[in-house]
């Protein structure tokens, strides 16, 4: 997994970083504990009270994703710790540096990600790039996160952090649907 750092130039670190994560080799098992209370923890630290469940395959996923009764706390929780987190990386860093190391993580994570997700899906029998494209999307998603958490130097109980483990270790946390937080 990554290594994560607190300076800009551990940004760029954690960017070069970013190819040793196992990107979607997980998805589809069963969870293991670790992952259950990593889960669980990344719902504490948002403040979200809803029950962890497990996805088995790529088109549960999907319907997942596409889930009509999708929660926003979810994500309201997720922005506002966004925010608040750019905020006082920016006090720190400053926008420039701060903007230019952002950029390299989430470059780098998009080279990485798609490929990582289309073998993946194929695995399974998959060949839906628009699919693919969603897990990468949000894998990225959670690079950055995870890097504006260490610009803001936040600890490793921060959720974007915990986020970014789950994806790290292969997994690709689908979101928050009624009350039920789905994990792949």
């Amino acid at each position: 997994m990554p290594a994560l750092a607190a300076d800009l130039a551990g940004l760029g670190r954690f960017a070069a970083s970013l190819g040793s994560a196992s990107w979607f080799a997980a998805v589809g098992q069963d969870l293991t504990a670790a992952e259950r209370r990593e889960g669980e923890d990344y719902l504490a630290a948002l403040a979200l009270n809803a029950g962890l469940a497990g996805v088995s395959d790529w088109r549960t996923a999907e319907k997942v994703t596409r889930d009509p009764n999708w929660n926003p706390a979810w994500w309201n929780a997720e922005e506002a710790a966004r925010q608040a987190l750019l905020a006082r990386a920016r006090e720190i860093w400053g926008e420039h540096g701060l903007l230019s190391a952002l950029t390299r993580v989430t470059d780098e994570a998009t080279r990485l990600t798609l490929g990582a997700a289309s073998i993946a899906a194929a695995r399974d029998g998959i060949a839906d790039p628009a699919l693919s494209r969603v897990a990468a999307g949000a894998a990225t998603q959670a690079a950055y996160q995870a890097a504006l958490a260490l610009a803001a130097e936040t600890g490793a109980a921060h959720p974007f952090q915990i986020k970014f483990r789950l994806f790290a270790a292969g997994r690709w946390p689908l979101g928050l649907v009624g009350d039920t937080f789905h994990l792949f």
